[in-house]
């Protein structure tokens, strides 16, 4: 049997008005995820429990299989597993954005949590520059993608308040500064680093060309490295894992999968979304379990852009399940799950912890038609709630979790 899970992130919506009170989920064209909905085991999921933080990190280990109360420590020290930052005990990791802010009207403005979608290469000289300047023995900076890097911290603190800056978009960031034991300091780094960007050559030029600058660094998402079992300790399968963030690639790496890279991957509406759909079967035919992330939809989200999720959710129908569901056959009996890790509404912006559709689909079962397709409505037709998000890994492979 093979196992694939699919995810979209950020798919899942609240009604929006403009769509005459329905979701995106239900007015974007997406005839393979209604079909397997159609023909599979429909129903909710909780992937955040109550109290913890709305974001992928927690959503992604439950939907792993991975119990948040237990495993999660920070959305940092993830990250570094995928960016190759190797952390000592005593190592505070955090996620370091690089993000645009204007003074409006006397007030800092966290106007762009991704400085206008920075690319890679632009992103990657500009945290270099901040760790040749500014890295010590107890900061250093490390290239991540686009806008998404990495700082540590030896001998930091991980217990103050940080904000995600997606979570502020277009508000003061006098507001939601770090605060508690070790706040001080990380606000000096900020506050450096801004000096140091005002005068960087790509955001000179990023000025020229009409583009947001990366005039700022945002931490946040701090924490210790976690100590976790395998999958193939936990679940018995070898597995393999697909995605452009490094969030998702780390939950791979300290769960022990492949992390499998795919050309034009971008974690943006422009990825690469087949080849991820077509390197995922390839990665099968030697492994028994892959986990392919798309984040193009969550990307619209945060960006209040309808149209673009949309867009994304039909691209992510047509060129990942789709493929999917296409080729998978001739690697013989399969199961498929399909789900987004949290909703993203577009009115909000950002991430709640509401529960998501899920679908399941096995090829060794007989289809009975108990709903019309795949969105928020309809799961809630299918009768099924789960409550706890990492359980559900179990129920889909067919065991505990």
């Amino acid at each position: 049997m093979k196992y694939l899970v699919l995810i979209g992130d950020g798919m899942a919506d609240y009604p929006v008005d403009e769509l005459g009170g329905k979701t995106p989920l239900m007015v974007a064209h997406t005839p393979n995820m209604d079909s397997l909905a159609q023909r599979g085991e429909m129903g909710l999921v909780h992937t955040i429990p109550k109290g913890y933080p709305k974001g992928s990190e927690i959503a992604n280990l439950s939907i792993f299989g991975y119990d948040p109360k237990k495993y999660y420590t920070g959305r940092g020290p993830l990250e570094a597993a995928s960016i190759g930052a190797r952390l000592g005990p005593n190592d505070v990791a955090f996620r370091c954005n690089l993000v645009t802010l204007e003074v409006i009207a006397g007030a800092v403005i966290m106007v762009d949590y991704s400085a206008g979608h920075i690319s890679t290469e632009e992103g990657g000289e500009i945290i270099k520059k901040l760790d040749r300047e500014l890295g010590n023995s107890s900061f250093r900076f490390y290239p991540g993608v686009s806008y998404r890097h990495l700082l540590v911290w030896g001998g930091g603190k991980e217990m103050m308040v940080t904000i995600p800056p997606h979570d502020i978009t277009e508000q003061n960031i006098g507001d939601y500064l770090p605060k508690g034991e070790g706040a001080r300091e990380l606000i000096r780094l900020i506050t450096d680093a801004q000096i140091l960007l005002n005068a960087h050559p790509i955001n000179q030029r990023r000025l020229q060309e009409g583009k947001r600058e990366a005039n700022s660094i945002w931490p946040w998402g701090q924490g210790k490295a976690p100590q976790m079992p395998a999958f193939s300790k936990k679940f018995g399968l070898k597995g393999s894992v697909i995605s452009a963030v490094d969030l998702i690639k780390g939950i791979g790496i300290y769960a022990g999968m492949q992390v499998v890279e795919v050309p034009g991957a971008t974690g943006y509406l422009d990825t690469n979304y087949q080849g991820k759909a077509e390197y995922g079967l390839r990665a099968l035919e030697k492994d028994d379990f892959v986990y392919i992330h798309v984040e193009a939809p969550d990307e619209a989200s945060h960006n209040g852009d309808l149209e673009a999720k949309i867009e994304a959710i039909e691209a992510f129908d047509e060129k990942v399940v789709g493929t999917i569901v296409d080729g998978v056959e001739r690697l013989g009996d399969y199961k498929i799950m399909v789900l987004p890790d949290h909703p993203t509404p577009i009115r909000l912006r950002t991430h709640t912890d509401d529960p998501v559709p899920f679908v399941i689909y096995s090829s060794k079962q007989d289809p009975v038609i108990r709903v019309k397709g795949f969105d928020e409505e309809e799961a809630r037709k299918g009768g099924i709630l789960i409550e706890d998000g990492h359980e559900l890994m179990g129920r889909f492979l067919g065991q505990g979790s």
